[in-house]
């Protein structure tokens, strides 16, 4: 029964174990989140570590939100199509992610006013460790769902049940950066 809740929630035990140390590499500065004005934001740049599953997801809700974005993955190859589950859970969302194709980091050029959101606070101490990426704004997607998840764990090849949660968790965040960023809103 537990374990059952714990993969449908959290996708693992490791997922529900980082989200509980995300608030407190948060408090304690680890977590490296840097954003800065609101105002100057203009794009928002999803970052997973595929961009297969949630980076993708989140591109697409966001740009059907009316949102300027684009998204990369930390460990990936440029046009990778995205993960089978994740455009089943997307399609159970009213989201299509058939098309989408996976961008390396490597292949992601920043533009001024972009804000990185990164899943997992590791990802930004990794973007933060970057000589390339350092210098732009950062934070993390989860702190704008509802409710504020700071770890969104990665669903890859795990339940169809947390695939749907985590991008059902993913959606909630795009009325909440609508508001955030308000010159962040495609043109």
């Amino acid at each position: 029964m537990m374990a059952t809740l714990i993969q449908r929630r959290f996708g693992t035990f490791r997922g529900l174990v980082r989200l509980a140390l995300a608030p407190v590499e948060l408090a304690t500065g680890r977590g490296a989140v840097r954003v800065g004005s609101p105002d100057a934001i203009r794009r928002l740049v999803f970052i997973c570590h595929g961009n297969i599953c949630r980076s993708a997801f989140a591109d697409v809700a966001a740009r059907r939100a009316g949102l300027a974005v684009t998204s990369f993955g930390l460990s990936t190859d440029s046009g990778k199509p995205a993960h089978g589950p994740a455009i089943d859970a997307a399609a159970a969302l009213g989201h299509d992610l058939s098309a989408h194709r996976a961008t390396m980091m490597s292949d992601y050029e920043p533009r001024e006013g972009d804000l990185l959101l990164a899943m997992e606070t590791r990802q930004l101490r990794r973007l933060a460790a970057d000589p390339r990426l350092g210098h732009v704004p950062r934070s993390l997607l989860g702190l704008y769902t509802r409710p504020r998840v700071p770890h969104l764990h990665d669903p890859y090849s795990l339940s169809e049940a947390y695939m749907k949660m985590c991008l059902a968790r993913i959606e909630t965040a795009m009325p909440v950066l609508r508001a955030a960023f308000p010159n962040a809103r495609a043109g």
